[in-house]
């Protein structure tokens, strides 16, 4: 007889195929657009109001980041591509209340919903894939754009990381709604989970949610950007040095999820993580949830680097 999975094993679904872009808020978006274009290696590939967008050498959609000037930093739309037009109105029938939106650069029809906290999201399906001008053209066929040689050389947007009040509520989203499937995440002594990392594809994690000491809602920890080594992230630790940008914490490994991560502090004031997940793959159907503890988040990252009291701190947009 075959092993039948217990009762509470639930199928993983797969209507969203990965985060596709990110909309960041900034006070000063010439110096943010510089930020990503000079020190992060990306293109700017298009302009409509106050927004810029930029795109990372390796995504094959038109952007990558959406650059919008606001009064204060902080996180806008979180855009997410749906697998195909059916497993879109799947998730659309679990997102009651949300709103059909047409004319985003770059994007066909976007549905978009709210976390329980205010995060906004945007599902789609149609989507314009990226199309390299004069100059970006690159030497092998199979990639995006030319690879660009310069700053961080940032490959392609990996992963966002929210502040959230309300953290049942933020897991329920993403596990019911969403659909996404937990793999790690922190219990406090007291049984409440202060962070949850998800997976909507073979990845580790794509969206996390830790929780917003301010009692604060709708807030960003940070917006992480993948590299393709560590001696990547070890460069753009030079680079941010003699740019004067601000080094949060880092370079180093984390235990959750192991990922090799910088942290540094973009002109607008937004956290940016670079990282690399290097060969870590969620490709077990009944991954079992890593629980970390107070006393093992205590001993700090994986090499022993104590976490900085700032990464509790500081979020956007900015409370006193």
């Amino acid at each position: 007889m075959p092993q039948i999975p217990p009762a509470e094993f639930t199928e993983r679904c797969r209507d969203i195929a990965h985060v596709g872009s990110v909309e960041l808020f900034t006070p000063d978006a010439d110096a943010t657009t510089a930020f990503f274009t000079g020190l992060m290696g990306m293109e700017e590939v298009g302009r409509d109001g106050r927004s810029v967008y930029v795109h990372a050498w390796d995504d094959y959609e038109r952007f990558t980041v959406k650059i919008t000037e606001r009064d204060r930093s902080g996180i806008g739309r979180t855009y997410l591509r749906a697998a195909g037009p059916d497993a879109l109105r799947r998730r659309v029938a679990e997102l009651p209340g949300g709103r059909w939106v047409t004319g985003e650069f770059g994007l066909g029809d976007v549905y978009l919903c709210q976390d329980p906290d205010g995060h906004e999201f945007g599902l789609y399906w149609d989507t314009e894939w990226y199309r390299p001008g004069e100059g970006q053209r690159p030497a092998l066929k199979n990639q995006a754009a030319r690879f660009p040689g310069r700053g961080a050389n940032i490959r392609r947007l990996d992963h966002v990381n929210y502040l959230a009040a309300d953290m049942p509520g933020a897991r329920s989203f993403l596990t019911e709604r969403i659909r996404a499937r937990p793999t790690e995440q922190i219990m406090l002594d007291g049984g409440e989970v202060s962070g949850f990392w998800t997976t909507v594809s073979d990845k580790t994690y794509d969206l996390v949610y830790t929780g917003d000491r301010t009692g604060t809602a709708g807030r960003l920890h940070h917006v992480a950007f993948a590299t393709d080594t560590r001696e990547d992230i070890l460069r753009a630790a030079d680079v941010f040095l003699e740019a004067g940008v601000h080094i949060e914490t880092g370079p180093h490994k984390h235990a959750i999820q192991q990922t090799f991560f910088l942290y540094v502090y973009e002109p607008g004031g937004n956290r940016i993580e670079l990282c690399n997940a290097g060969a870590r793959m969620m490709l077990a159907p009944d991954w079992q949830v890593v629980t970390w503890t107070e006393a093992e988040r205590a001993k700090g990252q994986a090499w022993g680097l104590k976490t900085i009291e700032s990464f509790h701190r500081h979020g956007t947009p900015p409370v006193d």
